[in-house]
């Protein structure tokens, strides 16, 4: 499967829309209620976008859509709330880089997509630019939170692969408004439960769920959802480490976070990881002709301008 180059410029957008959501969660959005956003950025929308394109699941697609939105939305969600809330942020995303190795091997087995040693390669190296770009010295390291990231690195990994052996019947827009529909109801009584009734949202807080919810869910999970189905898995998951990339640079321009050596060279290597990790790359750097060798240059002898010659002479040193 080739990469196409729009579309994973396309698919590139989802997380850097993801990682500007950071700075309007933190700015805009009501504070210690994780659950009830990602709940709102998810069932809300997805509902709409539904009334905009009323097509409901038939046959074994509704058992697909709730998996789906379980894996992609709503667990995923529930288990990144435990390991931010157990987990310094530094670290929880570091251990989330982690996801494109996951995504990589999942794709392998389930779709037989074999990852190359260049998108392996691509991928540790992004890894150690997320550590330098986000993590910070003396964290504490809580085996629950441990266990919650990567539990949900795991099951988006694999609701993402899930997508590209399942062929959806609907088009893009309409199997992510199933699975947003389906992950908000998931989150529905767990953030009711967990946070307790909604809070009340001011003017900034409708503008920042109006953004998170139509810009950084529906149009990144449409964009990120197709490109899991046009590309290969090892293309779309090193995009993702775009996520923390994106973050960085908002946090910088807009809530003047500090930026030093060590955050630029992590960026540096996040960067190198994902365009060198890329199997487009990869495949023609291996099938680059190499440089032509200069031929000797031969001339007639006295054997080749006479054919009797060199009958003779074969003869002489044995059978041609």
């Amino acid at each position: 499967m080739e990469t196409n180059w729009r579309t994973l410029s396309l698919t590139a957008l989802a997380p850097i829309t993801w990682g500007s959501g950071y700075y309007v969660t933190e700015t805009y959005l009501p504070p210690d209620r994780p659950l009830f956003g990602a709940m709102v950025r998810a069932l809300p929308f997805g509902l709409l976008l539904l009334a905009l394109r009323p097509t409901l699941p038939r046959g074994e697609w509704w058992g697909r859509a709730l998996l789906l939105g379980t894996l992609n939305v709503g667990a995923f969600f529930v288990l990144i709330f435990v390991a931010a809330y157990r987990l310094p942020g530094g670290l929880a995303a570091t251990l989330t880089a982690t996801a494109p190795v996951m995504m990589m091997l999942l794709a392998w087995g389930l779709v037989r997509e074999r990852p190359r040693a260049a998108s392996l390669v691509g991928a540790a190296v992004g890894f150690a630019g997320v550590a330098l770009l986000v993590l910070r010295g003396g964290a504490v390291v809580d085996p629950i939170g441990v266990a919650a990231s990567f539990t949900a690195v795991a099951m988006s990994s694999l609701g993402y692969i899930l997508i590209k052996r399942w062929t959806p019947p609907v088009d893009m827009l309409t199997f992510t408004a199933w699975q947003l529909v389906a992950g908000g109801l998931v989150l529905l009584p767990v953030a009711l439960i967990v946070e307790g009734p909604p809070p009340t949202l001011g003017l900034g807080a409708v503008g920042g769920f109006a953004y998170l919810g139509l810009i950084a869910t529906v149009l990144a999970n449409a964009l990120w959802f197709s490109g899991l189905r046009q590309l290969p898995a090892a293309a779309v998951s090193l995009v993702g480490l775009l996520n923390p990339v994106a973050g960085t640079v908002v946090g910088i321009a807009l809530a003047g976070e500090a930026f030093g050596p060590t955050q630029a060279l992590g960026m540096v290597l996040v960067l190198t990881g994902v365009v060198a990790g890329q199997p487009a790359i990869a495949s023609r750097l291996r099938l680059r002709p190499r440089r032509s060798q200069p031929q000797p240059i031969v001339t007639l002898t006295s054997f080749e301008a006479n054919p009797v010659s060199v009958s003779t002479t074969r003869n002489r040193f044995g059978p041609a």
